[in-house]
Order: structure tokens, then sequence, then C-alpha cells
């Protein structure tokens, strides 16, 4: 009987103790929320709807392409390269075998993944691989190749952080038509968004931790870029930048880690302007597609996610989409030299 009554006890301090943890971690949530509401309390909102319960572990890399009219997106840490077809709710996985940071495609019909390890292209019918040049931080061997985009020029920009962590350990490296790499911009923590303005002549760049969106000269012909301002500061109680569009107006689209949603920012100004809501923490990249480039097609990440969380936000992972009345711009193919693509693994 003794045993019983201590068996007892001990089970009653448990269950309590967890429904102690799971209220805290649901408060803890809602404090996040209720955070965010008041930051953008003063601007429009719309609702992003689920398209797809994918449950990636971190999906990432939105980008439409226009040729195929397909959404290529990538989960990281799954090591997947997602291709999905709205005209047959079809979405196609391929193993890479390795984390990979962003997909851009090529001129050619094929792509470029940034694997852990370098910049490789895919064959998308036989779905090989061949390496076309190395992550080159020798020094930094714990470092993987995050987001990236191709430029109007077709040279394909990407980005490097730490996979343990580490602060201004990564680059912004231009791999370009001739098929070098090159850094452009040192000391990032998170490489992530980046596009280019309308006129070519500026682009926009973030490196997740400042929460900022810092802006570049930049030279369509050289591909040369330096920094010249802030352009966007985030505002508290939102979330941090991810990943980022741009649409036919020129304003900056942002997707939001721990923020909900996606920001529409003015880089004129650093206005914000309106919100689309995701009923998800970590949203990780958006950009815009369909025949009418007016679908905000939305990513987002399960990792680290707790039960709770899990519960409350079931589509946690999954893709969204949402028309927001404005209008995208078709993304750039890389364009390299043509060489015939040899067999790879």
């Amino acid at each position: 009987m003794k045993y019983y009554l201590v068996f007892s006890l001990l089970l009653f301090m448990f269950l309590s103790c967890q429904e102690t943890s799971q209220t805290t971690e649901k408060q803890t949530n809602d404090s996040q929320t209720d955070s965010i509401s008041q930051a953008t309390s003063n601007i429009t909102s719309m609702k992003a709807e689920l398209l797809l319960d994918a449950k990636a572990s971190l999906g990432e890399g939105a980008l439409w392409n226009i040729q195929t009219q397909e959404l290529y997106w990538i989960d990281i840490e799954n090591e997947l390269l997602h291709l999905y077809n709205p005209a047959n709710q079809q979405d196609r996985a391929i193993k890479l075998g390795k984390k990979v940071g962003t997909v851009v495609p090529t001129q050619d019909g094929n792509a470029l993944v940034a694997l852990q390890d370098g910049i490789y292209e895919i064959d998308l019918k036989t779905e090989k691989k061949k390496l076309l040049v190395e992550r080159p931080e020798k020094n930094f061997p714990n470092n993987r190749f995050n987001d990236g985009k191709c430029d109007p020029a077709g040279r394909f920009w990407v980005g490097t952080m730490s996979m343990e962590g580490k602060p201004k350990v990564g680059n912004l490296f231009c791999f370009d038509n001739e098929g070098k790499i090159k850094p452009i911009y040192d000391s990032v923590s998170i490489s992530n968004g980046i596009v280019w303005s309308l006129d070519s002549t500026k682009m926009f760049y973030i490196d997740t931790p400042t929460k900022e969106i810092k802006e570049f000269d930049y030279n369509i012909q050289t591909g040369e870029a330096s920094f010249k301002k802030v352009a966007v500061r985030i505002p508290e109680g939102t979330g941090y930048p991810d990943g980022m569009t741009i649409d036919n107006e020129g304003k900056l689209w942002v997707a939001m880690w721990e923020g909900y949603g996606v920001l529409r920012f003015d880089p004129e100004n650093g206005e914000l302007l309106m919100k689309v809501e995701v009923p998800v923490a970590r949203v990780t990249s958006c950009a815009f597609g369909g025949e009418k480039l007016d679908i905000l097609y939305i990513t987002t990440a399960s990792i680290g996610a707790k039960e709770e969380e899990l519960k409350q936000y079931p589509y946690t992972g999954g893709l969204f989409m949402i028309k927001t009345g404005h209008t995208g711009i078709p993304n750039f193919a890389y364009k390299g030299k043509k060489k015939k693509m040899s067999i790879g693994f």
C-alpha cells in the first residue's frame, strides 16, 4: 500500500509538471503571436491558405520557373529538391544526398543546387548531379551554402552560414557566367534573401540576425556590388527576415522566421506596408508564381517545433499560397557557358 501511495504521488507530480510545461509553451506561443499582432496592427493583413501539407523540416528556396510553370522549393534538412506542378497538383521530390541551400533553373532546362559543399548542376530528367565548384571556405569546414538567386545577367549569387551557429563566418558569393566564384560580402552570419531592383541598379540582401535589409549599388555589366545603406529595419516584435522576393512595383516581400507571416516593405523609405498571415511560426521563403505571377507561394519549417506548437499549428512545415492583389516579376535563370553535361552521381 505504501509503494502504491508513493507511485501515485510521483505520477501526480509528473503529470502536473507536464501540464505546466505544456501550458507555459502555449502561453509563450500565444505571447509571440500577440506581440506580432500589436506590431502589425496598423497595416493591411491577409491570410494565406494551405496548398500542400508537406511537413517539411526546413522548407526554403521558393522560386517560380516561368518556362515550366512549376514551383521549385527545397527541404534543407531532408536533402530534398521539390518541383510542384499546380496544373496536376503533383509535388515531385528529388533526393540530393546532402543538405541543400537553394535552387535556380538554368537556361538549358537543368537546375543549379547549392549543396553544403559546393554548387552542382542537376539534370532534372535523370536526376544526375555534376559538381561545378566547391564551396571556397576551406578555413570554415562546418559552413554550408544557404539561400541565393540569379541576378538579371544570369549570375548565381549564393551565401553561406555556419552549421554550428557561429556568427559572422559566412560570405556572399557570386558564381559568374564563366563558372568562376568570388566573394562579394563577408562577415555574414546567416546569408538569406536577395533580390535586384527593377532597373537593375540596386541589390537588396538579408543577413538574418541583423534584422535589416541592406541596399547595395549594383553594376549589371560587371556584377560588382558595394554596400550603400540599410534600406529596411525590421520592426521589433515581427520576427527575423528570411527569404525575400520583389513585386512589379519594386516592393519587397519578406518571409519572417518566428514571425507567422510575410511582410511587404517599401525599400525607398523602409515603410511596412502589409502582412500576409501564415499559421506557422517559422516562415522561410516566398515567391510569386502562376501564369500571371499573381500567386504568392510560401514555404515554412517544422524544425524546432515542440509538441504543443504542432497541436496549435498542425500545418507547420506546409506549403501555402495566396492571391495578394499584387504581381511579381519573372525570376532569372543561370546563364553559363554551354557545355555538355557529363554523367554525375
